[in-house]
């Protein structure tokens, strides 16, 4: 530091026209001419060290505690990227999150649905304790209680800035619904999060506008928006009576009002400068992901950065069009990709990446057939999202909630793979202890502390975890029981076994990890302790400690 001081101090003298020693024949007084250069280098000094200074200052963050980015993808499946073994398409980015950081092999979302992962993900509570919270419609009432402590709640108590970016759907406003035209409230501003721009539900769900903090962006107050999901509102066009007008046909429902040559799920009218443009829809929520890393670069943040491109409707931007083989889907996994690695360059531009801890996984496993004609099943070839698991998006198989995860700290997180289990919902107890906040007693029931686990210094996480489907089922160690259900095995829809069997059914992952062979009749009695074990857990209020 000292020399490089010098060097630029000499360097400095040197071009600024004024010598260190010159003959009397050339200056009035050589000792006022070593008094002026004696001021201008312990000038440039001053300069040069608040330089040094600023600059150490930008590089360095003034907190200990650790920046938190969630990536949360949508719909991707366990073998989706390469990494997790995908060879028809190709995700650097996230390949290279993996190389420099913990792969987990049994990592898990709460749910194999969207709604009901984001909810126990941000409470540290299971979906299923409470009602209302089965996937939501486009117009539903926040389903998270303002007052619940959530994660976020958590995180701000330590003194984060917290933020979300991108995909909700976990409802916004009271009982009734949101005002679109109004105050949006409560929202994620109520659940701990000082910013939020949101998708409020899906791309496949009207309203099609994009939510920022308490308002619907760029609404004109001549044109306000109505929806409704029971009837018809407005004389917008819709897919079942004007398929003429559709750019994406639908395979299942989806046949609503058309917005961007999209048919949707229910029914929008007015909102115009306000609609999204689903092409845009990755550039538009990445950017303001990235301003809020700036602003908040030097404090300590938790970000919670949620994509879309994998769900239905899949459109990705035209400069990913083609990128793969696969159609849409294959392409929004690479749009996906490109989403990731912008992250990661923000961190490397800010030198903030050693101070950042970042967790990309997703909120449930694949779908291919989701509603739109987007060619993906035709166009699938070798690739197999699920891997080695049975199942997918909607299955109480591994493969509903068994997701790829990946947990990257420069310097912290040894590069490795993890067998450990855990699940999303243990998130809210483990960066709670991270941040060395304390978690009250009958906040975040279900969620586990196993951040040793996700620091890679143990190869332990929990013991048992509760997956939720259409039914639930419970792991302990390697033995995985599927619940009773009644209801068609099959989702015809999307050709997705759903697990249902009214006697249950009984799995050893240890050695069956595509849950090949049932074994409720060869070992009764472990199914039968099983299912007691299920019901207690769903009979008391908690699970954790």
């Amino acid at each position: 530091m000292i020399q490089c001081l010098e060097s630029t101090l000499n360097w400095l003298v040197y071009f600024s026209g004024i010598p260190e020693k010159q003959s009397m024949s050339h200056c009035v007084s050589n000792s006022k001419m070593k008094s002026q250069s004696r001021i201008f280098k312990s000038t440039v000094l001053l300069l040069v060290v608040v330089f040094f200074l600023v600059r150490l200052a930008q590089a360095q963050p003034v907190h200990s505690k650790p920046n938190i980015i969630i990536i949360y993808a949508d719909d991707l499946g366990y073998a989706d990227v390469g990494c997790y073994g995908a060879t028809q398409v190709k995700t650097p980015n996230i390949d290279r999150l993996a190389n420099e950081g913990l792969m987990f092999t049994d990592g898990h979302a709460p749910a194999a649905t969207c709604t009901p992962s984001r909810f126990a993900m941000l409470t540290g509570q299971y979906a299923w304790r409470q009602k209302g919270t089965g996937i939501a419609r486009g117009d539903a009432a926040l389903i998270i209680d303002p007052e619940t402590m959530t994660m976020p709640d958590l995180m701000k108590k330590s003194g984060y800035q917290t933020g979300v970016v991108g995909k909700w759907h976990l409802g916004l406003g009271p009982n009734g619904g949101p005002n679109w035209n109004g105050r949006i409230k409560p929202g994620p501003l109520e659940v701990g999060f000082n910013y939020a721009f949101l998708i409020p539900a899906t791309g496949d769900r009207v309203p099609c506008v994009y939510v920022e903090n308490h308002h619907v962006v760029n609404l004109d107050p001549k044109d306000p928006i109505q929806v409704n999901f029971k009837k018809r509102v407005g004389s917008e066009p819709i897919g079942k009576e004007h398929p003429e007008l559709l750019k994406m046909h639908p395979s299942h429902g989806h046949d609503r009002t058309i917005i961007n040559g999209i048919s949707r799920i229910g029914y929008m009218t007015g909102g115009k400068t306000a609609h999204w443009k689903d092409e845009d829809m990755a550039d538009d929520i990445t950017s303001k992901a990235l301003k809020f890393i700036d602003r908040n670069a030097t404090k300590p943040f938790f970000l919670f950065f949620s994509l879309h491109d994998i769900h239905v409707p899949r459109v990705p931007h035209p400069r990913f069009v083609g990128k793969t083989t696969m159609g849409p889907r294959g392409d929004a996994i690479v749009q996906t990709d490109w989403c990731v690695g912008q992250i990661m360059g923000k961190l490397d531009d800010l030198n903030i990446a050693g101070s950042t801890l970042i967790l990309f996984t997703s909120d449930n496993g694949p779908v291919i057939d989701d509603g739109y004609q987007d060619d993906a099943v035709e166009k699938l070839g070798r690739h197999n999202p699920a891997g080695p698991l049975r199942g997918g998006k909607y299955s109480a198989f591994e493969a509903g909630t068994r997701v790829p995860w990946i947990m990257r700290w420069p310097g912290k997180i040894k590069p490795g793979k993890s067998s450990a289990l855990v699940s999303q919902v243990d998130l809210p107890s483990s960066f709670a202890h991270l941040a060395n906040v304390e978690v009250p007693h009958d906040a975040i029931p279900d969620s586990f502390n196993v951040m040793d686990a996700l620091l890679g210094n143990s190869k332990s996480g929990r013991d048992h975890l509760v997956e939720q489907a259409r039914t639930l089922s419970l792991r302990v160690g390697d033995w995985k029981w599927i619940s009773p259900a009644k209801g068609a095995r099959i989702n015809k829809n999307t050709n997705t076994e759903l697990g249902n069997d009214p006697k249950g059914l009984l799995y050893y992952l240890g050695d069956d990890l595509g849950e090949k062979r049932e074994l409720s009749n060869a070992y009764p009695e472990r199914a039968r302790e099983m299912e007691r074990l299920l019901s207690q857990i769903k009979e008391n209020k908690r699970s954790r400690p």
